[in-house]
């Protein structure tokens, strides 16, 4: 006899990769993608999983891989910012100051943000509830439509550390590193 299985609603998730790599390297760990995909499936029943990266030529095999995983990468052009960087260094040494995050800056960006939103907003007619992947406080303007909406299933942050402005959606975060043992990647070649 078939269980009565509650029919999940058509979820869309929209990925920060870049906030969801960092914020699980920043405690230690790193995600497993192929586990992750299939977590957002099982347990979200997402449908669609939008992975928006910079994208970097020397990233192919990687996206290559995110998109056998089942994840629909959207590629944003990076911008170098090390000659910036190295100028605001000057600058600093120049006036006796100095910036003890500067060392830890990346010298390439792919701003994903606005990409992000306009493909949940573009494909809202597409899908039931939707889930940010991201604990960027940028995102706060499409949660809180999302919520009006009716429509956001949760944001998933990477740790602790998410942006104050998510705050009003707390009972919809899900913190990702209370899943590190269930999303971690393991290097089992390593002995």
């Amino acid at each position: 006899m078939p269980r009565n299985r509650v029919k999940k609603p058509n979820t869309y998730a929209f990925i920060d990769s870049q906030n969801l790599n960092l914020g699980t390297q920043r405690m230690g760990w790193k995600l497993d993608w192929r586990k992750f995909r299939q977590y957002l499936g099982n347990e979200h029943g997402v449908t669609k999983a939008y992975m928006f990266i910079g994208y970097m030529s020397e990233n192919e095999a990687l996206y290559e891989y995110m998109h056998e995983l089942g994840f629909l990468v959207v590629l944003k052009p990076t911008v170098d910012v090390s000659a910036q960087h190295d100028a605001n260094q000057k600058v600093e040494t120049a006036t006796g100051t100095t910036n003890p995050e500067a060392k830890e800056k990346p010298t390439v960006k792919g701003n994903v943000d606005a990409e992000l939103v306009l493909y949940a907003m573009k494909e809202l007619p597409n899908y039931e509830q939707a889930i940010i992947v991201s604990g960027d406080g940028d995102f706060f303007s499409l949660a809180e439509y999302l919520e009006e909406q009716g429509r956001l299933a949760h944001v998933l942050a990477p740790n602790w550390q998410y942006s104050s402005l998510l705050k009003p959606f707390e009972p919809k975060i899900i913190r990702l590193d209370q899943l590190r043992r269930q999303l971690a990647y393991h290097d089992h070649k390593k002995k």
